[in-house]
């Protein structure tokens, strides 16, 4: 049931940008937060919209000015673009300037041939529904979700430039795309003179993919990263240490690409190793995870999701550590090959 936000009046810190820091994103002229507030749970219809706002005034307020959607986030599919526009509308529309807001299109969305892919019918088609329930003018980065293998890359990139030169997105991106067709997207995207600004791939101590080759693609063409499901929806965070608690994700089995099959004893005793390392430096599991994931050269900023205000502060505080030993690095290879 959507709740009405109590306050609509918010004004923003005035020091929200003395702590958190901006990489630029590849070599582009755009620069990104450190940590970004992804917005694929807790911004759906079922959701609270009090506790929605609450969320991203808290975010803004440390700096994040960087909210990530998707045309199919919610539930229902639609729905967090729609929450978002409303608490953007009340609280965020005179900030607009300051703000990256980015979305995407390639999962499924409606039904018909036409509602999920990488075809141009498709791209163009979701972006200016994304942008009517989100009520903006434009996307800061539109991206191709996931890879389409019965469209042509050439297809799909030639849509995400239409939307640059059309003006309903300023910058584009690819997510989940493999090497191979990462560097193709790159060279079709510079032919056409929009270059590839972003790639968005999962990445964790537990799923490390991008390390074998797109790391390398991303740095030697200049593409930046933002990554996502950094805590391992959850694994990597001190929730699992003693069982698993009843209203979890995992007990649920809700949760794309996690169950509770997924906690094993193996796996369970690298959590416990990782969290008592955290613990020596200060810090819990997931601000360590957090900081590890920084660590990668390769990654311009990574993307948190929360489910309260209280949440994004502790996920921030992962900035105040972030340096790692060549003692700390080689115990967590250790540990995660173990």
């Amino acid at each position: 049931m959507i709740t009405h936000e109590p306050n609509p009046s918010y004004i923003a810190d005035a020091n929200r940008y003395k702590e958190m820091e901006y990489p630029r994103c590849g070599k582009s002229g755009l620069k990104l937060p450190k940590i970004s507030l992804g917005l694929w749970q807790n911004f759906g219809e079922v959701d609270s919209q009090s506790n929605a706002a609450n969320i991203l005034q808290k975010a803004f307020d440390l700096g994040i000015n960087h909210f990530d959607l998707a045309n199919n986030y919610g539930p229902p599919y639609g729905s967090a673009e729609s929450t978002f526009g409303q608490i953007f509308q009340r609280n965020f529309k005179h900030y607009r300037d300051e703000l990256i807001v980015s979305s995407k299109a390639g999962y499924d969305m409606w039904a018909g041939p036409f509602g999920i892919g990488g075809s141009r019918k498709y791209l163009i088609s979701s972006c200016e529904q994304s942008l009517k329930r989100t009520g903006l003018d434009y996307f800061d980065i539109f991206y191709h979700h996931c890879p389409d293998p019965e469209t042509p890359i050439e297809e799909t990139m030639a849509a995400l430039d239409y939307l640059v030169r059309s003006g309903k997105a300023l910058y584009v991106g690819i997510s989940n795309y493999r090497p191979a067709d990462c560097i193709k997207a790159i060279k079709t995207l510079n032919d056409l003179g929009t270059p590839l600004l972003i790639h968005q791939p999962r990445y964790n101590m537990f799923d490390r993919w991008i390390e074998d080759g797109l790391t390398d693609v991303l740095l030697n063409e200049g593409v930046g990263s933002i990554v996502f499901s950094p805590l391992a929806q959850g694994l990597l965070t001190d929730k699992y240490l003693n069982g698993i608690p009843a209203n979890s994700r995992a007990a649920r089995n809700e949760i794309i690409h996690f169950n509770s099959d997924q906690i094993t004893p193996e796996k369970l005793s690298k959590v416990k190793a990782l969290n008592a390392l955290a613990l020596e430096r200060g810090q819990t599991l997931a601000q360590m995870a957090i900081a590890w994931n920084l660590n990668n050269k390769a990654v311009t900023s990574c993307l948190i999701g929360a489910s309260s205000a209280a949440q994004v502060e502790v996920s921030v505080d992962a900035l105040k550590q972030q340096n790692f030993s060549a003692e700390e690095l080689l115990l967590i290879e250790k540990i995660l090959a173990s």
